[in-house]
């Protein structure tokens, strides 16, 4: 079948072995694929990762190892984390939390930049039928900028900032506002804050960002250092700073404001499906307007080369 895979170097194939559902699996055929910046920095070694890259997805269930065959024939995403279902955390429902999981397209298991991928029956969500692959193809991102609504009450009167207008911070921001929260999004990019802007979201370039401004709640979606530094600076004594992208760093950190201002830190990460697609079929979130391009499979490469453009957002594979 034809893949985008990772080893030591990005390459495409029309000639890797097409997977076989286990017991409990479904068999489904990708239909399009999204290109995050985990995809990219896995291109640069992270988490060692060798294999199909992708974990974005929309698809058609074509088989199913398991007495229920529901799911045939359905358009569906999934979620990406496959927990042992052994221990105390998947038990808890918190597979994401398994030390022994896999990860589709970023741990120890084959991703979606192919024909075919294999997930749990109970990994997947079918998307109405209102709701286009190009809308539902963000689940993904959409369930991780929701999931700080599950981790953290924002009051009402709260006062949000989020950094970074790159895909993470952009899907955050139009995340947040559906719910009638008060956000500034800051970023550098002009075209990708007016994309917000066109929803109801208070935008501001970094350049004319006033430092002296604080906030209850401030999210971190830059994945810099500066980015971190800038964020910490802007939370109010008693504050939340929310670090949604990760931060690897040699750089020695200043930490002392977090205890002499008491800020909290949370880490954030993946995100429930489930809530997530429910907003999509709302209508609530123009998703379309994200999109810089749609390459089929066979020109990945390519599409590799216009995510590295920092004026693109969002870019897909067609398989």
């Amino acid at each position: 079948m034809k893949a985008v895979i990772f080893d030591k170097k990005l390459q495409y194939t029309d000639s890797y072995k097409k997977p076989v559902p286990k017991e409990g699996e479904a068999l489904i055929r990708v239909t399009l694929a999204g290109i995050c910046n985990t995809d990219k920095e896995i291109t640069k070694g992270y988490m060692g990762f060798k294999g199909i890259l992708g974990h974005e997805f929309t698809g058609i269930v074509e088989e199913v190892n398991f007495s229920d065959k529901t799911f045939i024939g359905k358009r569906v995403v999934g979620e990406i984390n496959l927990g042992c279902g052994e221990c105390i955390w998947c038990k808890k429902d918190l597979e994401r939390h398994c030390p022994n999981r896999t990860t589709l397209g970023i741990l120890s298991k084959d991703g979606c930049f192919a024909e075919y991928i294999t997930l749990p029956i109970k990994n997947l969500i079918e998307i109405p039928e209102h709701v286009s692959d190009k809308e539902a193809v963000f689940t993904e991102p959409l369930a991780a900028g929701l999931e700080i609504l599950e981790q953290l009450h924002i009051e009402p009167m709260s006062k949000v900032m989020i950094l970074g207008d790159g895909k993470l911070g952009l899907v955050t921001a139009l995340a947040l506002n559906a719910f009638g929260i008060n956000i500034l999004l800051v970023g550098k990019h002009q075209n990708k804050l007016n994309i917000a802007k066109k929803q109801g979201v208070k935008t501001c370039l970094l350049n004319d960002f006033d430092k002296n401004m604080q906030f209850d709640v401030v999210i971190e979606a830059t994945g810099s250092i500066t980015g971190f530094e800038t964020s910490l600076t802007s939370v109010k004594p008693k504050g939340v700073l929310v670090l949604k992208s990760t931060i690897a760093s040699s750089k020695e950190l200043n930490l002392a404001p977090v205890v002499i201002n008491e800020i909290t830190i949370l880490g954030s990460r993946c995100g429930r499906f489930d809530p997530a697609m429910r907003l999509i079929s709302t209508g609530r979130i123009n998703f379309f307007d994200m999109i810089s391009g749609i390459f089929p499979i066979e020109n990945a490469i390519e599409a590799f080369e216009a995510n590295n453009n920092s004026e693109n957002i969002k870019i897909l594979l067609e398989v």
